[in-house]
């Protein structure tokens, strides 16, 4: 039955990544379920993270909607956090990674509800060089500890920063996404925080909602993905607070 959740829970993932971010808070728990720890999920969750991110990568190239212009400057800060948020979340005790991803999930759904404009449109600014690095950077390291709604900061910077649209920046939040997470998924398998079984499942359905998702980044209604996500943010965040 819970190989079943996790299935699902990917595909939905996969969709949810795709078109804005947040899926990760509704596998996390799933592989909790699945009997793993905070930190073994989460570095669990990265095998499907991975794969959704390789079949939407792949689709958004071949429909050319996949801007690499400015790739290399915002991917290298990026690479580097995480390596450095990995390295964080890897050395802190279970109790500890537990309770802070609670707080982090009560934080987003935050942003999630009241910041609305940045899933429907985006803002044309000059990018500045030196900020732009420092921002993915700490995006890095955000993204390298818990993932989840990484998405987030990404439009945000990508759209405020960078000067893509929305629908550009998810094609780029995609990409960024995949490189970093290669490296954090090394590490936390260097680890062993790493159970490939469920990761598989995870990983089969998030590989199909990420090849879905890119079909539909233009043609869904974001506003009822982003009340679905908060919901799941703020049940989440009681499971792991209080359980």
């Amino acid at each position: 039955m819970v190989e079943l959740l996790l299935f699902l829970g990917g595909i939905f993932s996969g969709v949810v990544n795709v078109l804005a971010g947040g899926g990760s808070f509704l596998t996390l728990p799933i592989l909790g379920l699945y009997g793993l720890s905070p930190t073994v999920a989460n570095g669990t969750n990265r095998i499907g993270i991975l794969l959704q991110n390789i079949s939407a990568t792949w689709r958004f190239l071949a429909k050319r909607e996949l801007e690499l212009k400015n790739a290399i400057f915002i991917t290298i800060p990026t690479i580097m956090g995480a390596i450095l948020g990995t390295s964080i979340v890897l050395s802190l005790p279970e109790k500890l990674v537990k309770l802070s991803v609670g707080i982090i999930f009560i934080i987003m759904s935050y942003f999630v509800l009241f910041t609305p404009k940045v899933w429907e449109e985006g803002r044309r600014k000059k990018s500045n060089r030196t900020i732009s690095f420092a921002v993915f950077f700490l995006i890095g390291i955000y993204g390298g500890y818990i993932q989840a709604g990484v998405g987030f900061f990404l439009i945000y910077a990508l759209t405020l920063l960078e000067g893509y649209d929305v629908r550009k920046a998810n094609a780029m939040k995609i990409f960024l996404t995949l490189i970093f997470t290669v490296f954090s998924l090394t590490l936390f398998s260097f680890r062993n925080k790493v159970e490939f079984v469920p990761g598989l499942i995870l990983g089969a359905g998030s590989f199909v909602g990420g090849y879905i998702g890119s079909y539909l980044n233009t043609r869904v209604n974001k506003k009822v993905i982003r009340y679905v996500v908060a919901g799941m943010m703020i049940f989440s965040a009681m499971n792991y607070i209080f359980s």
